[in-house]
């Protein structure tokens, strides 16, 4: 697995997202490393459908997301403005007792702001513990 992941962060930093998804399809397994590698790599480079379209595919096989996780697919949906799944992921995310970390708050921010919706990203930067 380590490899792998190696191989797939290596692939986005180069700009070849293909190879690194085909990577990511041709190990024999992949852990929240690899789904988060893959997602970021997506996000990068403005896939935003694609990022989305792995995280409900990682969410399906039962891979738990991580703070990187969440960050990256935050920035998937501002990229192609998709308040609603913005809005299914921060409730993931309060779930997961995410929303006090600053790159998670920041990043919701972010999204919330790019989508339009300056209220949201009001309440979530009010309810940030460190600004």
């Amino acid at each position: 697995i380590v490899v792998g992941n190696a191989l797939i962060s290596m692939y986005n930093l180069c700009g070849s997202i293909e190879d690194a998804r085909r990577t990511f399809e041709n190990m024999p397994e992949q852990d929240v490393i690899s789904w988060t590698t893959m997602i970021t790599g997506y996000a990068l480079y403005g896939c935003g459908k694609e990022a989305l379209e792995l995280f409900w595919q990682m969410q399906k096989k039962c891979v738990k997301p991580n703070v990187v996780t969440f960050v990256s697919i935050l920035k998937a949906c501002a990229s192609i403005k998709a308040l609603e799944q913005g809005k299914c992921i921060h409730a993931q995310i309060s779930e997961h007792g995410l929303d006090s970390q600053l790159y998670v708050g920041s990043s919701l921010v972010d999204m919330y702001g790019k989508c339009g919706s300056v209220v949201d990203a009001r309440h979530v930067f009010d309810k940030m513990p460190h600004r």
